[in-house]
C-alpha cells in the first residue's frame, strides 16, 4: 500500500532544480545502508580522470531517473490515460530509484574485468538479507519479487519496464543531461520538458506524439555525441585498460599464490568471483583506491607499475590505426618480449563500438523500438518518418586504438623493427 509522507522531502539538485519525495516507502529506501553506498560510486566510472568535473555519484543519478519517472506518473495520472495502470505507480517508481543499487565501484569497468553484471547484483541485493528488502516487504510480502521482476525485465506489465529501460527511458534521459552538466560539454542537453509532455500510455506501451519527434531525433543524436565525445573517450578508455590490467594481474598473482603485502576484505573474494552480496556492499571506490595506493609499493613489478600509473594518472598512450593487421601486432608483441618488457600489460588493443539505434526489424518485434503515435491513433516506428533516425540506425561505428606505456617504448624504440616504429608515429 503506497503511503504518503506527511510533508513532501526535497532533495535540490543542479539537473532538475528540486527531486520531490512524497511517499514514505521511497524516502525509507533513500535512507537505507545500500542506497546510501551510491553515493561512494561515481556515476562515469573513471572519467573523472578525463573531466574533472565528473565527480557526479550513481546516488544522485538514481534520484533523477527517480524524479523523472515520477514527473511522467504524475502527467498519466492528470490526463487520466485508461493504458496507466494507477496500481503501478510504486512498483515502477522503486524500480527507478533502485535500478542501479548493484552497480559496482568504477561501474561498468569493474563488470569487464569480472564479468559480473550490476543489474543482477541489484535484484541479489533487492531480494537479500538487507535493508531494501526490509522495506520493500513492509508494502507486501511480494514487492521486493515486482521490483526485481522490472529490473530483470521479465514483469508482466511491459509499459513498466518501458519506463525504466528502453530506447528512452527515464534513466537515459537522466544520465546525458546529467552526464553533460557535470563534465561541461553541450552533447547532452536534450528538451526534457517537450519529451516528457508527449509521452503516452498507449496499448501497453509508452510512445511519443508525432509532434515530439524532432525532439527525440535531438535526444538520440545527443546520445551519439555523447558516446563518442565522453563515454568513449580515448582517454577514458585508457584509464579503464588500467584497471582491468590491475585487476588481472592482482587475480594472477593470487593463482600462484603470491603474497600481497596488503590486502582488504573482501578483494579476496572479488578476485575469486565469490562475493555474498554483504561483501558486495562493502565494495566502494574508496576501498578500491585506498588498495591501489598501497599497492603501488607492492614487490611485484606489473601490479606496482600499474596502480601507479592508476592512482596518479600517468596513462599509457595511444595512437588510432585504421585496421588490424594481427601480424603486425604479434611482431610487435614479441619485439616487447624481446626488449624485455610484458606484452600482456604493455600493449592493450581497444575497438569500441555504439549502437546509436536499432530498428529490432529481424523478428518484427516493437519491443526495443521509439514508437510514434499519430492524430488518428497509428503508430510507426521512428525511423520509417525521420531520416535523422534511418541514417544512424543499425551503425556499429568503431575505431582501433593501440595502447601503450610511452616511457618503456621509448626506451626500447630503436629496438623495434621499422614497420612497427611506424605504428607509433602520431
Amino acid at each position: 500500500m503506497q503511503q504518503p509522507l506527511t510533508e513532501e522531502k526535497v532533495f535540490k539538485d543542479p539537473v532538475h532544480n528540486y527531486i520531490h519525495v512524497q511517499d514514505v516507502v521511497i524516502w525509507r529506501l533513500i535512507n537505507t545502508p545500500e542506497f546510501q553506498r551510491l553515493r561512494r560510486i561515481r556515476q562515469l566510472g573513471t572519467s573523472y580522470l578525463t573531466f574533472h568535473g565528473a565527480e557526479h555519484s550513481r546516488f544522485s543519478h538514481s534520484l533523477g531517473v527517480y524524479e523523472i519517472t515520477r514527473r511522467i506518473i504524475s502527467q498519466f495520472e492528470r490526463g487520466e490515460y485508461s493504458d496507466w495502470p494507477k496500481e503501478e505507480k510504486l512498483v515502477t517508481l522503486c524500480a527507478a530509484l533502485l535500478h542501479d543499487v548493484g552497480h559496482g565501484p568504477f561501474s561498468h569497468s569493474i563488470e569487464e574485468a569480472f564479468g559480473m553484471n550490476h543489474e543482477d547484483w541489484t535484484c541479489r541485493i533487492i531480494l537479500g538479507d538487507t535493508e531494501i528488502n526490509t522495506v520493500l516487504r513492509q508494502v507486501e510480502p511480494g514487492f521486493p519479487e515486482k521490483v526485481a521482476a522490472v529490473i530483470s525485465k521479465t514483469y508482466d506489465k511491459p509499459i513498466v519496464v518501458n519506463l525504466v529501460t528502453s530506447p528512452l527511458d527515464a534513466d537515459r534521459m537522466d544520465y546525458l543531461l546529467r552526464d553533460a552538466y557535470q563534465t561541461g560539454v553541450n552533447y547532452g542537453t536534450i528538451d526534457l520538458d517537450r519529451i516528457l509532455r508527449l509521452l503516452r500510455p498507449h496499448k501497453g506501451r509508452i510512445v511519443v506524439k508525432d509532434s515530439g519527434m524532432h525532439a527525440v531525433e535531438d535526444y538520440l543524436m545527443s546520445r551519439y555525441q555523447m558516446y563518442w565525445q565522453i563515454y568513449f573517450h580515448p582517454v577514458t578508455r585508457s584509464s579503464e585498460i588500467i584497471l582491468r590490467l590491475i585487476f588481472r594481474r592482482a587475480k594472477e598473482l593470487m593463482d600462484q599464490g603470491y603474497t600481497f603485502g596488503f590486502l582488504l576484505d573482501p578483494l579476496p573474494d572479488l578476485i575469486r568471483g565469490d562475493l555474498t552480496v554483504s561483501q558486495y556492499l562493502l565494495l566502494d571506490e574508496s576501498l578500491i583506491q585506498t588498495v591501489f595506493n598501497l599497492w603501488k609499493k607492492e614487490e611485484d613489478p606489473v601490479l606496482s607499475d600499474l596502480c601507479s600509473r592508476f592512482i596518479d594518472r600517468r596513462l599509457y598512450k595511444y595512437v588510432q590505426i585504421d585496421s588490424m593487421d594481427m601480424g603486425m601486432i604479434d611482431e610487435l608483441r614479441n619485439a616487447l618480449a624481446k626488449a624485455g618488457l610484458h606484452p600482456e600489460y604493455d600493449l592493450e588493443i581497444d575497438f569500441p563500438t555504439d549502437l546509436p539505434y536499432d530498428v529490432f526489424r529481424k523478428d518484427g518485434s516493437t519491443e526495443n523500438q521509439i514508437l510514434l503515435l499519430d492524430r488518428e491513433g497509428g503508430i510507426r516506428e521512428i525511423s520509417e518518418v525521420s531520416d535523422i533516425v534511418r541514417s544512424i540506425s543499425g551503425i556499429h561505428r568503431g575505431k582501433y586504438h593501440l595502447y601503450y606505456p610511452q616511457n618503456k617504448l621509448e626506451q626500447i624504440r630503436d629496438t623495434l623493427p621499422p614497420d612497427v616504429q611506424k605504428l607509433f608515429v602520431k
